[in-house]
């Protein structure tokens, strides 16, 4: 066997959770991925994606990592000398994020120039360890006088802000997506080393820590799977219970910071009910906790991150899949808190959402995970990216409203920040896309997502092909030709997505306002098809023979979407949603503004695809009452007007201006702006 097929078979059985090595890994999820390397996608949308993300994208971020002397940092560790030259101690997983994202990629689109270049710059990181596995640059550069947030010794502050840990954490993320594409252990020989050195550091009747900022949980479980090596789990699992044990916060206070909520420490993870705190990091503690109850079948922790699951969903999201509403800590507010014009909705936390819903739908093969999965993929998450790949969001705004003295802030696309966590985890996340198409269990095909594509899997030990034909998310025709090696019986459950059912969001949280379900039709070889529904997936079983076609046509109806009357930001509002995209209006569209428009309850919409707009989108067109004040500034009317609306994911590509995704149907109140002699906005 080649090289190359010897490394995709086993990074496909690993990925899958179906390699169970000899040192007798017992428990694991129950549902298994199906590699992202055995999905090819062929489609107009995700496709070109990853090619940016391939040709711009990383190349970008790698030379920002230069230009800004995060490489530098590594290179004066290395000589024991110099002064660290970036702002944060955790700039150091900025390159452990790119080769992440770049030997996914490798794996997608192999490029021998970018492999060298990557080996060059693991060299760098090598050199820059330490002897006995400590890898954190902020410190070894002049261990005297290490980062304010560090410390005078190793771990001290790790608690709070050092993120020694967090380094650590994408470090063997980095190493196992590297190993897993290339076959090469350049690096994952540095994160092995590290996490000895960890092991040997934290535990029991060692160092008590909880991880300041989460994610080293997720990569010791990933650095067991590959090793066997029991100890990265039994770490792993020692990070999550020091939760709430021995911290000693301010338990009676209500400011996050001081009563542990922000770091997910103000009680023990199995007490948890709610999702409190930084956003990312909680995202990425909970993935880490489905990853060790999987793995350990801890009932406990199934039970607490089922809980906070629910309190995420049905208090905590955005209409668009969002999470972490409060600016201040980047963090989750209390239940129903989602202001629209000061909504953070960090571009990682997004991210990591994906990480822990696929987790979620591995434990328990229900489709509202994916559901959710979905929401945030094709619209909180891909919005933190530009169409051309270059430039980004931090926080992903719900309205932007344009002042009367225009000194509102707007926000606009940077190619990088100071603090750039988002644009690297962009390019770590979106190779790894094909990897949530579909899913195993015994003998059953799980279709979650719906991409242009050819797959190859193994079912029963039968090698099944099967070829998606569609045009998603513009249009509901979905096409599978199924061809197995041999004909063979074996389930295909294919997800019907909440929104096709006129379910909003698996909770109470949103709406249509069209109660009125209907069933999806399907065809199997032309012919209808009865089939029951099962936790959201059609489920047809069937001796399947080669060329087999199954159809399934979802709605794709404009819908009209309400907010549970607790969500007092989005009353007597709708926000627009065609398949799984939510969108808004853009002033660009729409007049030079978009916050005077209203979307009444009879207003009617139209569809038209535009392939010269924003890389194609389909826009939504409706006549609607659109508020205007006259020259004098002394009368208001509403006239009939076009609303245009865009794909939200699509929104500030084409300068900075108001952008809307609440509309009001009725006017209800006005503010009177007058303007003082220094021309500022002052409200009444």
């Amino acid at each position: 066997m080649k090289k190359s097929t010897l490394i995709k078979a086993t990074l496909a059985l690993i990925f899958s959770g179906a390699l169970v090595p000899s040192y007798a890994q017992q428990k694991d999820y129950p549902f298994h991925a199906v590699n992202f390397t055995s999905v090819k996608f062929t489609d107009n949308f995700w496709l070109p994606r990853l090619r940016i993300n391939h040709t711009a994208t990383i190349p970008a971020s790698f030379e920002r990592c230069e230009n800004t002397g995060r490489v530098k940092n590594f290179e004066m560790a290395a000589s024991r000398s110099g002064k660290f030259c970036t702002t944060f101690p955790f700039d150091d997983t900025d390159i452990y994020k790119t080769i992440e994202g770049a030997s996914f990629s490798l794996s997608l689109f192999p490029d021998k120039k970018l492999e060298s270049y990557i080996d060059g710059l693991i060299t760098k990181v090598a050199n820059a360890q330490e002897p006995d596995g400590y890898l954190y640059t902020a410190r070894t550069i002049d261990p005297s006088h290490p980062h304010a947030w560090a410390g005078l010794q190793r771990w001290e502050k790790e608690r709070e802000l050092s993120h020694e840990l967090y380094n650590s954490g994408h470090l063997y993320e980095a190493a196992a997506a590297h190993y897993y594409a290339t076959g090469k252990k350049n690096l994952l020989n540095i994160a092995l080393k590290n996490a000895d050195l960890v092991c040997s550091v934290f535990g029991e009747g060692k160092k008590h820590v909880a991880p300041g900022h989460e994610i080293v949980e997720m990569g010791l479980v990933k650095l067991y799977r590959i090793t066997g090596k029991k100890e990265y789990l039994v770490t792993a699992k020692d990070f999550i219970d020091e939760r709430g044990r021995y911290a000693k916060y301010d338990k009676s206070s209500s400011d996050p910071w001081k009563n542990g909520a922000y770091w997910q420490d103000n009680k023990p993870v199995t007490e948890q009910k709610e999702a409190i705190g930084h956003a990312v990091r909680a995202a990425y503690l909970y993935s880490g906790v489905a990853d060790v109850a999987a793995l350990t079948g801890n009932k406990a922790y199934l039970e607490a991150v089922d809980s906070i699951w629910e309190n995420t969903v049905s208090k905590k999201m955005y209409v668009q899949g969002g999470i972490g509403a409060v600016p201040s800590g980047e963090r989750f507010g209390d239940n129903y808190e989602l202001p629209n014009t000061t909504a953070y909705n960090e571009t990682c936390a997004a991210i990591a959402n994906v990480y822990w819903n696929h987790r979620m739908f591995l434990l328990h093969g229900d489709s509202k995970y994916m559901d959710i999965l979905e929401k945030s993929l094709y619209n909180g998450l891909i919005s933190g990216v530009a169409l051309d790949g270059k430039s980004f969001f931090y926080s992903n705004a719900m309205q932007i409203k344009h002042s009367f003295s225009h000194s509102a802030m707007e926000p606009e696309r940077a190619g990088w920040f100071e603090c750039s966590c988002c644009p690297t985890n962009m390019t770590r996340l979106l190779p790894s896309i094909p990897g949530y198409v579909y899913a195993q269990k015994d003998q059953d095909v799980y279709v979650n997502l719906f991409v242009k594509s050819n797959a190859t899997l193994n079912v029963k030990g039968n090698s099944v092909s099967i070829e998606q034909q569609n045009n998603y998310p513009w249009q509901g025709a979905l096409r599978f030709i199924i061809s197995p090696k041999s004909s063979s019986s074996f389930g295909m459950k294919i997800r019907i997505p909440g929104w096709a059912r006129n379910e909003a969001m698996p909770s109470d949280l949103y709406r249509f306002t069209n109660n009125v379900p209907s069933k999806v039709e399907i065809r199997v070889n032309g012919k209808s098809q009865d089939y029951k529904i099962e936790k959201g997936y059609a489920y047809i079983n069937r001796t399947w023979k080669k060329g087999d076609v199954i159809d399934v046509n979802l709605p794709m109806d404009v819908q009209k979407v309400v907010a549970n009357e607790k969500v007092k930001e989005d009353m007597g509002k709708v926000a627009l949603q065609r398949g799984p995209l939510v969108y808004c209006a853009e002033w660009v569209d729409n007049n030079g503004k978009a916050s005077n428009m209203l979307v009444p309850a009879e207003a009617a919409f139209q569809t038209e695809f535009r392939p010269d707009l924003l890389n194609g989108v389909i826009i939504i067109k409706a006549k609607v009452p659109v508020i205007e004040i006259d020259a004098k500034g002394q009368n208001v009317t509403t006239v009939q007007k076009d609303l245009t609306a865009i794909p939200y994911y699509s929104w500030a590509n084409r300068g900075k201006g108001e952008m809307l995704i609440w509309f009001p149907q009725q006017i209800k109140d006005l503010d009177v702006i007058t303007a003082d002699v220094g021309d500022k906005s002052v409200r009444k």
